[in-house]
């Protein structure tokens, strides 16, 4: 495959690893259901029982806690949903406001259908939720919390968050929390244990792995509701049956990439900086969004005034770089970004960003790219504006 002149949307998908590829390719070759008896069902229920050791391995928790499933969307969904149904008849769902729409979307389903009252937690104009903002919320009354639910690092912005002081604020009243760590593995250090969040979500195609495998990371003692029931696998609470090549590239990446942490934060930051400091220089007035120490490696998110996001990206996609407005979920959607508004942006502002990401195939040369066709489309966009 020809990659790209400058691919600059880590965060949207990033290229498989090797040895996600050599794992995923060689469970491809067998057959045998993991659930099935006989020797070729053993042989697959070993694949996928090795790959459920060495994640939980690389993440700090049991094997008995990684439940598959078929991404982030669906770990989150089942956290969400699958605990406020646990815990009922508590009716309170505490979400920061800048949370992913595979979070947002199932508590305000919830609200909307199952009578939960979502109460979106602000952030200050960095993207961060302070602990003091969740005791509060909590506090008002914490008995009729159903669960917390709080992303590790954002999405758009790559702010990252206080993760274990706001666990313990929940765990100072027995309330579950989840995190939405899709973001952070492999570019941050990632521990469930350590975290102290009960219930942790991730997904394959952020870090290496394939599209359409992920697990959430389910502390023991916790029994969400299952969202969906058939076959009664992942401790009942995630039926159906397991693709077992996936999960065998979704265990090499998580691998791999939790064992190169380190070596690739140091390379993104590097990047990222010089990425930064060029886009300042070359485009004046520009606004670098999220917190300014407190952010992922790979992420650099900026609002260019004058322009909207989608004609900026569109005319940087022509010159052969790819980068987003946000989250690609909401690709081509012309709204300002909610989680740029809950951090206090204009609206203007908000339409008018972009999200350069960064990630283990990210070289400087795509940074020389996009500095080359940046500042004639920044340009370009500011007339069509005016026009």
């Amino acid at each position: 495959m020809t990659r790209p002149s400058a691919y600059l949307d880590h965060a949207a998908t990033t290229p498989m690893l090797p040895e996600a590829i050599e794992a995923m390719t060689e469970q491809l070759r067998r057959v045998g259901n993991p659930s099935s008896l006989h020797a070729a069902g053993r042989q697959t229920r070993r694949v996928v029982e090795e790959s459920r050791e060495s994640i939980a391995d690389a993440l700090g928790a049991r094997p008995s806690e990684v439940v598959f499933t078929s991404g982030g969307t669906e770990a989150d969904n089942l956290a969400i949903k699958g605990l406020y149904w646990a815990r009922r008849p508590r009716r309170r769902v505490l979400l920061s406001a800048i949370e992913h729409h595979a979070a947002l979307d199932p508590a305000h389903w919830l609200a909307e259908s199952q009578g939960a009252e979502v109460e979106l937690l602000e952030v200050d104009e960095h993207g961060m939720v302070h602990p003091d903002t969740l005791r509060a919320a909590v506090e008002r009354d914490p008995d009729d919390v159903a669960v917390i639910s709080v992303m590790w690092a954002n999405n758009e912005v790559g702010t990252v968050q206080p993760l274990h002081v706001l666990a313990a604020v929940a765990h100072d009243h027995g309330i579950p929390f989840h995190t939405d760590a899709v973001q952070a593995v492999g570019q941050l250090p990632v521990s469930f244990a350590a975290s102290g969040a009960d219930a942790l979500t991730l997904t394959g195609h952020k870090v290496g792995g394939p599209m359409g495998a992920g697990a959430l990371l389910l502390a023991r003692g916790l029994t969400p509701v299952p969202v969906q029931h058939g076959g009664g696998q992942e401790r009942d609470v995630r039926s159906g049956t397991l693709d077992a090549p996936a999960i065998a590239g979704l265990a090499a990446a998580v691998r791999t990439a939790v064992a190169h942490q380190e070596e690739t934060s140091r390379h993104l930051t590097a990047l990222r900086d010089e990425l930064i400091e060029r886009v300042r220089q070359a485009v004046p007035g520009v606004v670098l969004n999220g917190h300014p120490t407190e952010r992922l490696p790979g992420n650099a998110h900026f609002s260019f005034p004058g322009c909207e996001g989608d004609a900026l990206l569109m005319l940087l996609d022509a010159k052969g770089v790819e980068c987003s407005t946000g989250s690609a979920c909401s690709a081509g959607v012309a709204q300002p970004s909610h989680v740029l508004l809950a951090m206090g942006a204009a609206a203007a502002a908000a339409r008018g960003s972009l999200r350069f990401s960064l990630g283990h195939t990210s070289t400087r040369e795509d940074i020389d790219r996009l500095i080359e066709v940046l500042p004639a489309a920044v340009e370009r966009a500011r007339r069509a504006g005016l026009s």
